[in-house]
């Protein structure tokens, strides 16, 4: 499976792609940081971040997005960054067809480095060796950007997989509801069968009904 995970930011955004599966060796395809000048008006930058994003999808191919979550904190603007930052991903995602996945910093921390207390220093030195590079990736933001990769692999597999398998059968069903299949007991025919077979007898109740009947015997006629 091939992850394009970002860590969004609108100064520094990180960006990293891995190839791997659940308990094999995994391989670093590319890793990088998006900049743009703080100042320069935010419209701006919002489309150097989309223009570059565009040309990591259509390099790379990914088969799947992981994004950090984004969590409030007293730093409004930097919020508010990452939030745009976040929003232009997952619609460059949803139009290529791609799952996105939100992980949060103590999820990636504890997947790569066995604590979700663990510090940048030691979730960049797990992702070194994790990745078997030669030299810790910098700066962090690109660190993290791989570190949120490798949890995606090793933890979002399975979440893929059954977004995959939902979707298909919403695609199949043409349902609109839930997605969720209701169960059907064992040996029970279709919804679609069960259906036709409740028309049938609907209609031909009504034409019963509506056949005129035979006079009683010993009726008078009118």
């Amino acid at each position: 499976m091939r992850v394009l995970a970002v860590d969004p930011g609108l100064t520094r955004c990180g960006v990293g792609v891995v190839d791997g599966v659940p308990g094999r060796k995994l391989s670093l395809v590319e890793v990088g940081v998006i900049r743009t000048p703080s100042s320069d008006p935010t419209p701006r930058r919002l489309v150097v971040v989309e223009d570059e994003m565009r040309q990591w999808f259509a390099r790379h191919r990914p088969e799947a997005v992981a994004i950090e979550r984004v969590f409030a904190d007293t730093n409004v603007s930097t919020v508010m960054g990452t939030a745009q930052v976040t929003g232009i991903v997952m619609i460059l995602a949803e139009r290529l067809g791609l799952p996105v996945t939100l992980h949060t910093p103590t999820e990636v921390k504890a997947a790569v480095s066995g604590s979700g207390r663990a510090d940048k220093a030691q979730v960049t030195t797990m992702v070194t060796r994790l990745l078997g590079l030669d030299t810790p990736p910098k700066p962090a933001d690109a660190a993290d950007a791989l570190a949120l990769a490798i949890c995606h692999v090793w933890r979002g597999g399975t979440q893929n997989r059954l977004e995959e398998a939902r979707r298909d059968v919403l695609a199949r069903t043409g349902s609109r509801g839930s997605g969720i299949p209701r169960r059907v007991p064992p040996g029970a025919a279709p919804p679609v069968q069960r259906l036709r077979a409740a028309t049938t007898q609907t209609s031909r109740a009504r034409a019963a009904t509506d056949r005129p009947q035979p006079p009683h015997p010993g009726a008078q006629p009118r």
